[in-house]
């Protein structure tokens, strides 16, 4: 792994991607005491970066096996950006995904032409169902977070954001499944000089928290809710070593900061974002005085939310 590795990785992957917006507000900037600049990838094509990483992990098989199709187990913003992927690319996407689904996220995963394969919700007949579907069909599995090709492909956001930005103190991103904050540690080593990564997540889900402190994954309890559901999975094997090693500090914020910070993003820059892209800026303002007179780089990670159900 190098500078020139990660640059071939955003080489790749540069005609499937937008190169997405950086904005700032000086009203934010007064509120926080830091230069805040969101790097906006609910601009992104299927309107979250994880376009990035799945493009990435569908470009790096061989011919061979491209033919052959992808899987993989998602109900959220992984099974649109792999079907879109797919797509774009010419190639079957098979979509696991739970049967309690929202529809309005199967109807986004067909209409990028992704096969849905629906399964009980539990992770494990998520698991079993993939590998089936795996076995019948030859298709190569491609996990959402847990996979070195898809931890560089994010890490092109923030390669991109370093770019514009090369001054950045700190990037905040939120933490889920450990691929946007691994793919963002590696781009901050190679492509800055010492900016260091922070990560988001909902006190009601703070495994990642959890496992940075016992040095080993932790997971959540089965009855973990909070309004970032895009958050709720799991740190893997093959991220969260990057994250021990790379990642500064995690910040865990409460539902109504996630709301709060949702709702000043849009009232003074007029977008809509999710509630797990809200969690790395309420993380920022929860702690703001850790950062002042910094400047702080922010992913805002996706703007896939159901515009009739705000929570605002």
């Amino acid at each position: 792994m190098n500078k020139e590795f990660l640059i071939q990785v955003h080489n790749r992957v540069k005609p499937y991607i937008h190169k997405t917006p950086v904005l700032s507000s000086q009203l934010i900037n007064e509120i926080t005491g830091c230069s805040v600049f969101f790097k906006c990838e609910n601009f992104q094509k299927m309107g979250a970066f994880k376009m990035r990483g799945a493009a990435n992990a569908i470009l790096n098989l061989s011919e061979v096996d491209r033919k052959k199709g992808v899987v993989t187990h998602s109900s959220g913003n992984f099974a649109q950006a792999l079907s879109l992927a797919a797509n774009k690319i010419g190639i079957e996407a098979y979509i696991v995904m739970p049967e309690n689904a929202p529809q309005v996220k199967k109807n986004a995963v067909k209409g990028y032409k992704g096969h849905i394969i629906e399964s009980e919700s539990t992770a494990t007949a998520r698991e079993q169902m993939a590998e089936k579907v795996k076995k019948e069909t030859g298709a190569t599995f491609i996990h959402p977070s847990n996979n070195d090709d898809v931890i560089h492909g994010q890490g092109t956001a923030a390669i991109e954001l370093l770019d514009e930005h090369p001054e950045l103190d700190y990037i905040f991103t939120p933490v889920g499944g450990g691929g946007l904050i691994a793919g963002t540690a590696l781009a901050a080593k190679y492509f800055s000089n010492n900016c260091k990564v922070v990560g988001g997540e909902p006190k009601n889900a703070d495994d990642a928290y959890r496992s940075l402190k016992a040095g080993k994954i932790q997971l959540n309890n089965n009855g973990a809710t909070t309004i970032a559901d895009g958050l709720r999975t799991f740190l893997g094997d093959r991220n969260f070593p990057i994250i021990k090693e790379h990642v500064n500090s995690i910040i865990r914020v409460e539902e109504h900061e996630i709301i709060e910070a949702m709702k000043l993003i849009w009232e003074r820059m007029k977008i809509v974002i999710e509630p797990s892209s809200a969690v790395a800026f309420a993380a920022l303002i929860k702690d703001k005085e850790d950062y002042k007179n910094k400047s702080v780089g922010i992913i805002i990670s996706g703007g896939n939310v159901d515009v009739t159900n705000l929570p605002f």
